[in-house]
C-alpha cells in the first residue's frame, strides 16, 4: 500500500514538472518515469520469483526478456522461473545464455550446473562447476560437487563436499538428508540411520527424512518404528515404507504383519497398502 502510494506521489510529481516544464527538459521527464518504472518492475520480478505462480513467472519473464534481450536479470528470472515450473531442459537453455552474457557471476554458473544436474546431463554439470573459483564457498556450489562425486562413485570426495557445504548451510537438515542418502546407496546404512537421525533435529517436520530413516533402520532388519513426531497418516506410511522392505529382504511374515499393522493404522482407506497386502497374500497362496 505505502509503495503504490510512492509510486503515484512520483508520478504525480513528474506529471507536474512536465506541465511546467521548459524546452529541453522533456529528455529528464522521460528519464524519471523510466526509473519509477524499472522500480516498478523490479518489485513485480521479485513477487514472481518467490509468490507467483510458476507457469505465470514464465510467461511474464518470456514476455519480458523477449522484449528486453539484453537485461540479464531477465534472462535469471526466466532461468529460476523454469526451475521452479519444473522444466529443467528448457532452463538449460536459458542458464547457457545467461553465463555468456556481460555481467554474469559464478553463482549464475553454479545455477546453470544445478539446471544440468536436474535436466540428468551430469558430465555438463560437473565441466560448469569446474569453471567455478575455488575462491567461490557456497552451500549450494558444494551441495552440487558432492552430487556429481556421488554420481562417480567418489565417496571420500563426496563426504568432504557434503561436510563443507553443511557448514555454509543455513538448513543443515536438506544437507544431511543427501548425505544420508548418499550413505544409502553405498549400503553405510548405519551411517545413513546417524546422519537422518541428525537431520530431523533440525527439521522435525519433513516426511522425507523420516521415511529415509524408516529405510535405513529397515535394510538394517530393525522393523520397529524410531521416535520420531509422527500424524496417523505418517504412521501408516512409514509402516508402509518399513513393510515393503522387509518383504524385499524376504522377512515376508514381518512384512505382511506390518501391512497389516499400516492398513489399521490409517484414518481413512490406505489403498495403496490394501493393493500390497493382497498382491503378497496371493502370491503366498499360489506358492
Amino acid at each position: 500500500m505505502r509503495h503504490s502510494f510512492l509510486v503515484t506521489l512520483c508520478l504525480g510529481g513528474a506529471l507536474a514538472l512536465s506541465a511546467c516544464q521548459k524546452p529541453g527538459q522533456s529528455e529528464d521527464v522521460e528519464r524519471a518515469l523510466g526509473d519509477v518504472n524499472v522500480i516498478d518492475e523490479s518489485n513485480l520480478s521479485d513477487i514472481m520469483l518467490t509468490v507467483g505462480d510458476p507457469n505465470e513467472a514464465v510467461s511474464y519473464f518470456s514476455r519480458t526478456a523477449k522484449s528486453q534481450p539484453d537485461r540479464i536479470d531477465l534472462q535469471r528470472g526466466l532461468a529460476k522461473s523454469l526451475i521452479r515450473a519444473k522444466k529443467p531442459s528448457q532452463a538449460v537453455s536459458v542458464w547457457k545464455k545467461v553465463v555468456s552474457m556481460p555481467g554474469a557471476t559464478n553463482e549464475d554458473r553454479v545455477a546453470y550446473a544445478d539446471a544440468l544436474i536436474r535436466a540428468g546431463d551430469w558430465g555438463s554439470a560437473e565441466i560448469e562447476l569446474d569453471k567455478v573459483p575455488p575462491t567461490h564457498e557456497t552451500y549450494k556450489r558444494y551441495r552440487l560437487e558432492a552430487m556429481v562425486a556421488d554420481s562417480k562413485k567418489e565417496w571420500k570426495k563426496a563426504d568432504s563436499f557434503y561436510e563443507t557445504a553443511m557448514g555454509l548451510s543455513t538448513k543443515p537438515s536438506s544437507v544431511l538428508n543427501n548425505w544420508g542418502y548418499s550413505k544409502l546407496t553405498r549400503a553405510d546404512y548405519k551411517g545413513a540411520e546417524r546422519l537422518f537421525s541428525e537431520a530431523l533435529n533440525y527439521d522435525p517436520s519433513m516426511f522425507t527424512i523420516k521415511n529415509n530413516l524408516v529405510l535405513s533402520r529397515a535394510a538394517q532388519r530393525k522393523y520397529e518404528l524410531p521416535i520420531v513426531q509422527t500424524t496417523q497418516v505418517e504412521r501408516a506410511q512409514l509402516l508402509h515404507t518399513m513393510a515393503l522392505s522387509a518383504i524385499k529382504q524376504g522377512d515376508v511374515t514381518i512384512g505382511k504383519s506390518l501391512l497389516q499393522e499400516a492398513i489399521e493404522t490409517h484414518p481413512q482407506h490406505f489403498e495403496t497398502a490394501v493393493r500390497a497386502l493382497e498382491a503378497l497374500e496371493s502370491k503366498l497362496s499360489n506358492g
